[in-house]
């Protein structure tokens, strides 16, 4: 089975808070696209919790080539950024940033209760966002002549095919969206329709 579906969030989370020990974490989980977004909202966040003594985090960015890190800020070695990261792995979602914002409440935790709370405030963070299915798609462009319009949408009413994009000028052009796993089907149909272009976009 062709794996085509991955999990995301489209909005930030509600601001979660874990305490412990009079120490506060306060959780965000932020959808990302680049090391620039994560970049923004963590600068946001300092901005915004400028007292805080750690802001640690951990994202993954990608879909099918999977880019993370994860962060400690100061924290004692892999007992926060690792433990963030554990529960983007273990809620299986991906284009997302989680943060976890620390305000040290005088009593120490040590490594296993750090590692224990960062975890708990990066779930509840999860728990917090709407996570969504998504599929990967591949996008195509179609490229014909007026005279086969009626050919190139009977399929793609007989597909359920979206169409992302049209230019409708001296010729026509669409661009459609098809889940991976049917995409080559999809390609051979109009591949072998008479007089219709098509070729992969990014």
């Amino acid at each position: 089975m062709l794996e085509d579906v991955y999990k995301t969030i489209e909005k930030p989370s509600k601001e979660t808070l874990f305490k412990e020990k009079g120490s506060k974490f306060f959780g965000y989980a932020f959808p990302v696209l680049s090391e620039e977004e994560v970049k923004e909202h963590l600068e946001e966040l300092r901005k915004k919790h400028h007292a805080a003594r750690h802001f640690c985090y951990a994202y993954q960015l990608g879909i099918e080539n999977i880019k993370f890190r994860a962060n400690d800020d100061g924290e004692p070695n892999n007992s926060a950024g690792l433990p963030i990261y554990g529960q983007i792995q273990s809620f299986e979602v991906t284009n997302i940033l989680i943060v976890s914002v620390r305000y040290f409440g005088g009593t120490k935790l040590g490594v296993g209760g750090l590692i224990s709370a960062y975890k708990t405030s990066a779930q509840i963070s999860l728990e917090a966002a709407d996570i969504l299915e998504k599929t990967i798609n591949i996008y195509y462009k179609l490229t014909f002549e007026y005279d086969m319009m009626n050919a190139v949408q009977r399929v793609i009413k007989e597909k359920s095919i979206e169409i992302t994009n049209q230019k409708l000028e001296m010729n026509c052009e669409y661009i459609i969206s098809i889940r991976k796993k049917d995409a080559q089907a999809i390609y051979t149909i109009f591949d072998t329709l008479y007089k219709v272009a098509i070729k992969e976009v990014e």
